[in-house]
Order: C-alpha cells, then structure tokens, then sequence
C-alpha cells in the first residue's frame, strides 16, 4: 500500500482552509464586518506609520478575532445541525462561544485604542 504523498496532502489541506475561509467570509455577516474593520484598522496602520511592534499585536488581535469568531460560527452551525430545535443546553453552549468572541473584541479593541489614541490626539 503506498503512502500519500506528506507535500501533496500539505498542499491539499491548505486548500481546505483557504476554501472554509472564504466560505466563512461569504456567508457570514458578523466576518464581513470584522474584514471591513480589519482592512480600515490595517490602513490606519499605514497611515499612522505604526511600529513593528504595534503591527504584530495588530495582527494578532484582527487574527485572534477573525479566529475565534470562526470556531464560533462552526459550533452554532454544528448545534444547530444536531439540534435543529430549540434546546437551552445548546443555547448555552452558543451563548459562551458568543462570549468568547465579545472577550477577543474587547481585546482587540482595547489594544487598538493603545495603538491609536496617542496617535489621534
């Protein structure tokens, strides 16, 4: 039995999370929005000419946020596939992984605040 090629499945999966990517941007608003954000965040950036340090807690937030929001998405849709009714132990589960996501905002929006107050005023 041969074994699959390491770099051929590699570059498969890649194309896998590209694919769930842009699935998650297409179809789900609160992503197109936080992309929105992350772009204008992004060319803030640019315009302030931000330091290198500043740029990677920029990238990790809009990441952290983007992530998150993901992994929130994915469990409401699996919730919702293997309970399609309303379950209060699901709407529990969602309402913590919506809580996750308010928690990374937070973050992200308190360390932009860092990042761009001084800059501002």
């Amino acid at each position: 039995m041969p074994r699959e090629n390491f770099v051929r499945n590699r570059i498969r999966g890649i194309g896998i999370a590209f694919r769930g990517a842009y699935l998650l941007v297409k179809t789900e608003s609160s992503i197109q929005i936080q992309v929105v954000i992350a772009i204008l965040v992004t060319m803030a950036g640019f315009y302030y000419e931000i330091s290198s340090t500043e740029w990677i807690l920029q990238v990790l937030a809009i990441a952290l946020v983007l992530g998150v929001e993901g992994l929130n998405t994915a469990l409401e849709k699996m919730s919702d596939y293997t309970q399609p009714e309303f379950d209060n132990k699901i709407g529990f589960i969602k309402d913590i992984s919506a809580g996750a996501v308010m928690w990374v905002s937070i973050g992200a929006v308190i360390i932009g605040m860092i990042i761009y107050l001084p800059k501002v005023f």
